[in-house]
């Protein structure tokens, strides 16, 4: 999970949050509600009267929105974004929005179509966006465990079947959702082929991909590679519209199987030089990627103090990037958007100055 804070209201009407309860056994439904939770105000909000927009999915099946989700946008987000799973130019502005309003969007991995619905009503109760996400574990369960996962072959059916289910309801509760997917490894990248074929397949019939976009990580690989082949991914993704979430430095901690409780030290903080660098190769193809730079975060639940983040890494490579790129840098002199992995147990005052760094995720 991404705890993630909001670094102050945002200039609009919005509703203060409520705390849900949700089961005891449902730990995603308590985190999400948590996250909302987590200050008195997010995002703006959502709500909004009737519309005769159309919707994707809830046409495709006859399946009418109806009451408060029968809307085809919002007052306080870009008029791109909609009920739904947003793709391609709405997702930009969606996370260009969070980028100049100064808050960030929470993604939860979830492996059942449970932990989903319970994160879209968390999001439609707080008026907010979400990112639903599976990881490549999380995919095969989603799968079953009955089914053969040669060629990780059950991971990319459970994945494209827990994305069918979130376009199905996301518009149903009428919430805006960003559908990624999260750490791919590099033995993990047949994982994405399969995806992003499956993306490739849907955009042909619906001007859309499936998923609205991908994690590569490849942050133990060396940096030339990191970027070669992160570049050519994005060359490939960015055609049908799908983003590119790369990260650089290692999160420390265990999630999904992987263990980095022993990485180096200085492997969990990422230099300001290597973000400029893929900053400028990924630049050259599309500006459809984040970076998940380390800074010290670790993945897993600590006690508060536990986990030494250094959030001022962030606004010294946005300065330094800023720099480097002279006149052609945005007024903001923020052009890097950033994400942030493993925010369990950090402190609220280092999440809150993340996300003045523009850690939208």
């Amino acid at each position: 999970f991404f705890f993630i804070g909001v670094n102050r209201p945002l200039p609009h009407d919005i509703q203060p949050l409520k705390k849900h309860r949700y089961a005891a056994t449902m730990k995603f439904a308590l985190a999400i509600t948590a996250f909302f939770a987590f200050t008195e105000a997010f995002a703006p909000s959502l709500k909004v009267g009737r519309s005769t927009g159309l919707f994707g999915v809830a046409d495709d099946l006859d399946i009418p929105c109806e009451d408060e989700c029968a809307i085809q946008s919002y007052p306080n987000l870009p008029e791109s974004v909609h009920p739904g799973v947003v793709t391609g130019q709405a997702m930009v502005d969606l996370l260009q929005h969070a980028k100049d309003n100064g808050y960030a969007i929470p993604a939860v991995n979830c492996v059942s179509s449970s932990g989903i619905n319970a994160c879209l009503e968390a999001a439609r109760k707080n008026d907010a966006p979400i990112i639903v996400q599976f990881s490549s574990g999380g995919s095969q369960f989603y799968g079953g465990k009955g089914l053969d996962n040669s060629n990780y072959r059950a991971a990319i059916s459970g994945a494209v079947s827990g994305a069918f289910h979130v376009r199905t309801m996301a518009e149903q509760y009428g919430v805006p959702v960003i559908l990624h997917t999260d750490h791919c490894a590099k033995k993990l990248l047949p994982w994405i082929d399969g995806l992003i074929s499956a993306s490739e397949r849907y955009f042909k019939d619906h001007g859309e991909p499936l998923f609205s976009s991908h994690m590569i990580d490849l942050s133990e690989e060396p940096l030339e590679e990191n970027l070669d082949i992160c570049k050519e991914y994005l060359e490939r993704m960015s055609k049908v519209g799908l983003l590119l979430e790369m990260e650089l430095g290692i999160t420390g901690g265990e999630e999904d199987g992987v263990d980095n409780t022993d990485v180096a030290q200085e492997d969990l903080y990422s230099k300001p030089e290597e973000i400029w660098e893929t900053y400028q190769v990924l630049s050259e193809v599309s500006p459809m990627f984040t970076v998940a730079a380390a800074f010290g975060n670790v993945h897993g639940v600590y006690k508060p103090g536990n986990v030494q983040l250094e959030p001022k890494i962030l606004q010294r490579a946005q300065a330094y990037i800023s720099d480097k790129l002279g006149d052609a840098a945005p007024e903001s002199k923020l052009p890097v958007s950033f994400v942030f992995h493993g925010g369990s147990g950090s402190d609220v005052s280092d999440i809150q100055e993340s996300i003045g760094y523009v850690v939208i995720k």
